[in-house]
Order: C-alpha cells, then structure tokens, then sequence
C-alpha cells in the first residue's frame, strides 16, 4: 500500500492537486520544494512514490525530469493530465495596480507572459513553488506582491483573485507521471510505455528504430532527444508509445533491444488519455 507521496511543492500547488486526483486525500503528502528532493526521499525510502511533472502543452518537456527517471533507474507507473488554470491572486484590498511584484515558478512566469505585457510595471520574479508563494504572502501579510497559483491555493491561503486564467493559451494542460522504486506490471491493464534508447548519429538509423515501433503496430505519441554531452554527436532518445495488444509490445521490445544501444524501459502503465 502506498503510504507517502512525495510532491513538488507544498499543498495547493498543481502537484497536490494531482496527487489528491491518483491516490484520494487520505494519503500522507510530503513537499519537496525541488525535483531533485522528492526523488532523493523516494531513493531514501522516506516516500513510496513520487508525483512529477514532465511536459506541458505550452512550455514543451521539462527534460531535468527525464534525465532524474533515467539516472537513478526509477520506473512510471501511471500518468495523469491536469488542466493548469494560472489566477493571479493577492492580499483582499488591493488592486492590479498596487502590484509591484509578482513571485512564481518559471513555468507558471512562461506561461502567462502575454498577461504581464499589458502591466510593465509589475516586476516578475522567479521562485520555487507557485502555491508556496501564496503561502508566504499570507502569513508574512505581503502587500504589492502578488502569487500565480491555483485556486486551491487562494482558498487555502485566502488571498482574492484578481485575474482568472492569465495563461496565455487557454487550454493549457500538464502531463504528470507516477513514479516509482519498482514497476507495477498488471499485463492487463498496461496500454502505454515510456522508452529510452541510444543512436549513434548516423542516416537512418531513428528512422529504422521507427519502422520496427510501426511494424509491431505501436503509436508514437512523444519523442524527445537529448545530447549525451559526454559524447560529442550521440543522442539518447525517450519516447512514449501506446498500444491495443500487449503482445506486440513485447515483440518490439524483444527487437528494440537488439536494435538500439542503453534500451531501457522507464514504464509501463494505463493510458490516462483514453
């Protein structure tokens, strides 16, 4: 039974949120105000699971987060969508003009830069946590400084919104994955999987790696490069496929690991866009 879960961010960020939406409320949460810190509680076995961002619609892949999965040999096992409303919010009494700063998570700042276009007197500042800004405007009673967060985190830390859904793209969704020490294999039920795999940069060579993945009738739904800096023209490479028959997946992965160098399967899970 999963006791712990380890969350980036503290309650009211869009990591509890998810979190409440794939193992209910009555689990502990832990916040960790970086990726790096909830992944070591998960190694340290102070946390059962680990909820993580890995890609938004606006903003592309969170790629840290990948290299965080495959370095320490930790596996997905499910994944969950969340629709990312930005609000801005702050102390009651106060108006958009009497903003002086704004503290958020540079996600949140990217994604909502066309809004702050209009106001150029706001100063927009990096931080750690959406919702842990909320949390220091209320309890230090900052004025002139104002959060981006969700509206849990307004009603946990009752601060006012003054403007809802700021983000520049309305439809504005983040794909979140479950992570794990050991996978979870129910043959079952498993439709989706997360690959890593090495290809010397040469022509043809993604191509043919591709063709095998259409041949054993898996679909491609990611695919994400990323330089290995210690070899100058090698690249590793992480894609995400889904499939109908369990089977076929298993014929692929028994050609993949011939095929490609490093192959390695990062998870295997139920596909949460069905």
């Amino acid at each position: 039974m999963t006791k712990a879960i380890a969350i980036q961010g503290i309650k009211g960020s869009f990591h509890h949120i998810v979190a409440q939406h794939y193992f209910g409320s009555e689990v502990e949460f832990v916040a960790c105000l970086s990726f790096d810190e909830a992944v070591n509680s998960l190694l340290n076995k102070e946390t059962d699971a680990v909820v993580m961002a890995l890609e938004n619609s606006i903003a592309g892949s969170i790629i840290p987060n990948y290299a965080l999965i495959d370095t320490h040999d930790l596996h997905i096992v499910g994944e969950e969508y969340l629709d990312i409303q930005h609000h801005l919010m702050i102390l009651p009494g106060q108006g958009i003009q009497d903003i002086k700063e704004v503290y958020s998570h540079p996600m949140a700042l990217l994604q909502c830069k066309t809004f702050f276009k209009k106001h150029p007197h706001i100063k927009l500042i990096e931080d750690k946590d959406t919702a842990e800004v909320a949390q220091r405007i209320q309890k230090q009673q900052l004025k002139g400084v104002a959060a981006i967060a969700s509206k849990l985190a307004s009603e946990l830390f009752e601060l006012e919104i003054l403007a809802e859904s700021i983000q520049t793209i309305k439809h504005n969704e983040t794909r979140f994955v479950i992570v794990k020490r050991e996978s979870e294999l129910i043959e079952s039920e498993i439709n989706k999987a997360s690959l890593k795999f090495e290809l010397e940069h040469k022509r043809g060579s993604l191509a043919t790696i591709l063709n095998v993945m259409s041949d054993c009738q898996l679909n491609l739904t990611k695919i994400q490069s990323l330089p290995k800096i210690e070899t100058p023209w090698k690249y590793a490479f992480f894609v995400d496929v889904t499939f109908d028959n369990y089977n076929n997946f298993k014929k692929a992965l028994s050609i993949l690991d011939i095929m490609a160098e490093d192959f390695k399967v990062l998870g295997q899970y139920k596909n949460a866009k069905q």
